[in-house]
């Protein structure tokens, strides 16, 4: 009797617990673009020992590639670690990894990422789930490859590619010819990495593929593991759109390649929706056997604007789940690797006027009908990557369907982050941004980079600013790479030259006074010594007096603006185009205030007939100056606008995003 008693007595007291435990909202951490590199890899074949240091030896890429690079190759072994290490300290158990979880998909590199993730399963608990994206498979068969640039003992570039590749048949230079760099496709890479969405596991509650032909009501763990075999989720593409019984009169160069998309309930009532956006488009004029990456492009530029032509069987069946997930009840949340909709705040027309339309990835972003067809599909909530930025967007089609696309940031990338959402309701999802300011060991290749600087200037070769090395946080490093891309990549690479070489000659008193300026002067004429002669000129004094008036009504005084120039405007370009909100501490809020003032001041000059874009240097500096500065100020101002990116609740139903403060944040 006493027993019993107690055994009661026990079952209430621990009663409020389980419940709580029960009734704890479901989270999903979403780590997208990760881009892992096992920087302490161990060579299969001992072909390569690595570089010998304090901690183990070290299998890295230069810096210098680094910096040529939109995300970090090396550190992003450091974050993960990180981030995985506090979603454990938040008590979460569902990470979803959507797409470029590695760096081409090599051997070694795979291995050492399943390694981490089966270390924090077993240790922790934490279930994974992945998609793959276009540095997964780069192309859907394995392929010879290797990278030129990693980082050899003497301190110098060192080859490292696999037989086959170019690098290992010619042998001109020297190289390392391994197996453990080879490029694996998604037989490999899906048999390998096989526990981590690709395949159905026995504590499911529900998985399928496209190609499945059972239901939930009919499901078992023993059909859906049978229908899983990647050899029954084969589709047909060809050069000109879809294949199979999509195929049209006309269609050629036809091939049969691997679908990766599945559907899987991990927890009671949440559908989590993995969608291979992969479009590998067969090569045109391709004469060989067709089962070779040879045989296909890239998929980093296609997206979802090539999914309803070459992939509309998963489209279809998208629209399928969706309609099955609300019949059910099921909180449905899909994601991939590629965005659903445009993701720079409705600025990608914008910055294709000042750059050019080939410039800045804006290729890689989704037409505006597009992204209303997947609001169609049912599709409510999406979360992406393949941009490393951190954006939220909504779209709204027609018929009045919403969509609500969350970009989630990369680990390896500036602002390093990852996104958390709690399930607060059916329809309710709260969405914070937690980011990876602190990330221990990220410093620990640094003496490794120094000897590499060195041995640059050593060898009278171009160097890259080695007070990056200074950096106390893995934010503050992040924030120095994208200094160092803007400098080395971005400027040189996708803005015009006759607006980079105006902008790295002023400061943002220059500007002002520039675009005031009552000059015949050409911007072919331009020069950093015609800039000194001007600002001499009787004309630059009363242009002068005259932005000083105009800043002094604003509360703004001209020496203010000479404490920003042209070059740290582009890197506040690119911080708010890619972090949007965790950009704001690193600008100081009088400069954004300073932004704002140019934004409202310059108005865009008209172009006349005598006066087009195609002839800038016929235009007089200050037409130039007045048009491009104004269009630059406005595309900052509309990275500063639109929907909450940070913290904020979202009603997946209607698509309403309401910004959290801090306090409700945490």
């Amino acid at each position: 009797m006493k027993t019993a008693l107690l055994c009661f007595v026990l079952a209430l007291f621990y009663l409020p617990i389980v419940a709580a435990e029960q009734s704890a909202p479901t989270q999903i951490a979403f780590l997208p673009d990760i881009h892992f590199h096992d920087v302490y890899a161990e060579f299969n074949d001992g072909s390569f020992k690595g570089i010998p240091g304090t901690h183990k030896a070290a299998t890295i890429r230069t810096m210098a590639a680094q910096l040529q690079s939109t995300r970090l190759f090396n550190e992003n072994y450091f974050a993960l670690k990180a981030a995985l290490d506090d979603v454990v300290r938040r008590n979460v158990k569902l990470v979803v990894l959507p797409g470029d979880f590695s760096d081409d998909g090599q051997s070694l590199h795979i291995r050492g990422l399943k390694r981490m993730l089966q270390h924090y399963n077993k240790a922790h608990g934490l279930k994974f789930l992945m998609t793959l994206g276009n540095h997964d498979p780069v192309r859907p068969f394995a392929q010879p490859a290797g990278k030129a640039d990693y980082l050899g003992q003497d301190g110098r570039p060192l080859a490292i590619f696999s037989p086959g590749s170019e690098p290992c048949t010619s042998k001109t230079n020297a190289v390392i010819c391994t197996e453990e760099v080879k490029e694996l496709g998604y037989s490999e890479l899906t048999t390998e990495l096989a526990d981590f969405g690709f395949y159905p596991k026995a504590e499911d509650l529900y998985w399928e593929t496209p190609y499945s032909s059972y239901s939930s009501a009919n499901y078992s763990y023993e059909n859906a593991l049978a229908q899983s075999d990647f050899g029954k989720r084969q589709f047909e593409i060809c050069q000109q759109g879809a294949g199979g019984r999509y195929k049209k009169s006309g269609y050629s160069n036809c091939h049969l390649i691997p679908d990766a998309s599945y559907l899987v309930e991990p927890v009671n009532d949440l559908w989590l929706l993995a969608i291979d956006a992969n479009v590998y488009k067969p090569k045109a004029g391709y004469q060989g056997k067709g089962n070779e990456a040879t045989a296909f492009e890239g998929s980093g530029n296609a997206g979802y604007n090539a999914m309803f032509d070459y992939k509309p069987q998963v489209m279809a069946w998208v629209k399928q789940v969706a309609v099955r997930a609300k019949a059910q009840g099921k909180t449905l949340i899909t994601f991939s690797h590629y965005p659903m909709i445009e993701f720079y705040q409705g600025q990608t027309q914008h910055i294709a006027n000042l750059l050019g339309e080939e410039r800045g990835q804006l290729s890689r972003s989704p037409k505006l009908h597009v992204s209303q067809q997947l609001a169609d599909l049912g599709v409510q909530l999406h979360i992406a990557g393949h941009m490393h930025l951190n954006n939220t967007a909504v779209v709204k089609s027609e018929s009045g369907a919403s969509l609500v696309n969350i970009q989630a940031p990369s680990l390896a990338a500036y602002v390093p982050a990852y996104k958390l959402l709690t399930l607060t309701s059916a329809q309710q999802v709260k969405v914070q941004t937690i980011k990876l300011d602190h990330v221990p060991g990220f410093n620990q290749l640094f003496a490794h980079y120094q000897h590499e600087w060195q041995q640059l200037k050593q060898d009278k070769k171009p160097v890259w600013d080695a007070s990056l090395l200074q950096a106390k946080n893995y934010r503050e490093f992040a924030n120095g790479h994208l200094r160092e891309l803007t400098r080395l990549r971005f400027l040189p690479k996708d803005w015009p030259d006759e607006l980079r070489k105006l902008l790295l000659a002023l400061n943002g008193e220059q500007m002002l006074i520039l675009s005031q300026l009552n000059s015949k002067v050409t911007l072919g004429q331009f020069s950093p010594d015609l800039l000194q002669q001007l600002t001499q000129s009787q004309a630059w004094q009363q242009a002068r007096q005259k932005a000083r008036e105009q800043a002094l009504a604003a509360e703004i005084t001209l020496d203010d603006l000479t404490t920003w120039t042209g070059f740290d405007l582009v890197l506040d370009f690119y911080r708010l185009q890619n972090a949007g909100e965790l950009a704001l501490p690193d600008i100081p809020a009088a400069r954004l205030k300073q932004y704002g003032f140019f934004t409202s001041q310059l108005q865009q000059a008209k172009i006349t007939a005598n006066q087009n874009k195609a002839n800038w240097a016929q235009w007089t500096l200050p037409q130039y100056s007045q048009h491009q500065f104004a269009a630059l100020f406005q595309i900052i101002h509309g990275f500063l606008q639109g929907q909450p990116n940070s913290d904020f609740m979202l009603n997946m139903q209607t698509g309403e995003i309401t910004a959290l403060n801090k306090a409700q944040a945490h």
